[in-house]
């Protein structure tokens, strides 16, 4: 099946969604489909071009009046669309929706052409909300737009669990990683007085890397013993990054915390050798985002580095945490959620490792009682009456209980 990969704009050497994208395609021919990338190129002399395949198919020239053509006039797709016989486009949305879009896609539709569209953050509205005025003005435009170019849409692809998006019933999949061009992290430090984390991103402000610029300060404000240390690398919104800057150095916090600019190739690799934790977003709640299976997380996992986030993705967890609730790990993975500590420690004791476990210690921590610990004992031994049950006092932090099945 012949297709094509639309894109409204150029790619980088440094940015995930560049390398996402081709493995998109590379991904769609080992899957059999016959598909090219159609994006925008731009030249050293500020030349742009539109190509499909390496190969030009119009030449938009240089300075305003290029800049706005290759928005407004997409008649070069659709001539390659009827030449090539493409049956389907997959269109990566760029929030620009507009009656020019709209024209086209009516147009292509005519042409029998099947037609797939992207939507790679949804919700996006409040990713404006700190925008300047132009993208403001874009995204509002989009609004207007956005249902009546759905119209035109057969599915929409998204990375949320929505399953309908502005009307058309969309495909929901995970964002996707190359694990041929990712390599795994082989460098283990194993200094337990010394903790790195890495932040790689574009950053914009539902990143929330001022989280942990601001909880750095915090922890070298009280005794510590461990040194933690955070690179920031990407670029991105640039009066966030210099505020970022600005907060290291009022906190003083230059020993500790730098931002480093954007880094591909093997220039990346090193920093995610250096590391011992990722972080990727902490504050998807100021995009209204709650779910959603990011790229960054993937290439986390791609890679065999541990990392924290703050929004829910299935792919990893498949829980809706809320405040207040206890959380049971087993093998490093979430286990359950449960507002009831006593309703958590009943589910866990009669899971599968624990009824067939033959002795199980539980180690209760710092910040349980006696009497409580004696209850969690009590669970256990009522779940697990083929198991010899012991109560120890560990003693440890963050931890309430820490539970051996033997």
């Amino acid at each position: 099946m012949k297709g094509l990969f639309v894109v409204f704009h150029g790619f980088s050497a440094h940015s995930g969604i560049s390398k996402k994208i081709f493995a998109q395609c590379d991904a769609l021919r080992r899957n059999g489909a016959d598909i090219e990338l159609c994006h925008i190129e731009i030249a050293p002399d500020g030349t742009q071009h539109r190509m499909v395949g390496g190969q030009a198919i119009r030449t938009f020239g240089k300075g305003l009046r290029a800049k706005l053509e290759k928005r407004v006039s997409l008649s070069d797709i659709t001539r390659y669309i009827r030449h090539e016989g493409v049956e389907f486009l997959y269109i990566r949305h760029d929030h620009n929706a507009s009656p020019v879009l709209i024209h086209w896609l009516r147009k292509v539709k005519k042409l029998g052409v099947r037609i797939a569209l992207e939507i790679p953050t949804y919700p996006y509205d409040a990713e404006f909300a700190q925008s300047p005025a132009v993208r403001k003005l874009k995204l509002r435009i989009d609004r207007m737009f956005r249902c009546r170019m759905a119209r035109y849409i057969d599915r929409i692809i998204t990375f949320s669990d929505d399953t309908e998006i502005f009307g058309p019933p969309t495909i929901r999949i995970s964002n996707g990683i190359d694990f041929r061009s990712i390599p795994l992290k082989t460098q283990i430090h194993g200094d337990h007085h010394n903790l790195r984390l890495l932040a790689v991103a574009n950053i914009h402000f539902w990143h929330g890397l001022d989280r942990v610029i601001e909880g750095l300060r915090d922890y070298y404000a009280a005794p510590h013993q461990c040194i933690v240390r955070l690179r920031i690398a990407g670029d991105g919104v640039e009066t966030l990054i210099a505020e970022y800057r600005h907060m290291i150095d009022a906190y003083s916090l230059a020993e500790y915390a730098e931002v480093i600019g954007p880094r591909s190739g093997a220039a990346l690799d090193a920093e995610f050798e250096w590391c011992d934790m990722g972080i990727a977003s902490l504050g998807r709640h100021r995009n209204g985002i709650t779910g959603i299976k990011t790229l960054k997380n993937r290439e986390y996992a791609a890679r065999g580095i541990p990392f924290v986030y703050s929004e829910r993705d299935s792919d990893f967890d498949g829980f809706a945490i809320k405040r207040g609730d206890y959380l049971a790990l087993t093998e490093h993975q979430l286990f359950g959620t449960d507002q009831d500590l006593d309703a958590l420690l009943d589910r866990l004791a009669r899971s599968d490792a624990h009824q067939s476990a033959e002795f199980i210690s539980i180690f209760y921590g710092e910040d349980v009682t006696e009497e409580q610990a004696q209850k969690a004992e009590a669970i256990f031994t009522a779940a697990c009456p083929n198991a010899e049950v012991s109560l120890l006092s560990g003693g440890q932090p963050v931890y309430y209980y820490m539970i051996s099945a033997e």
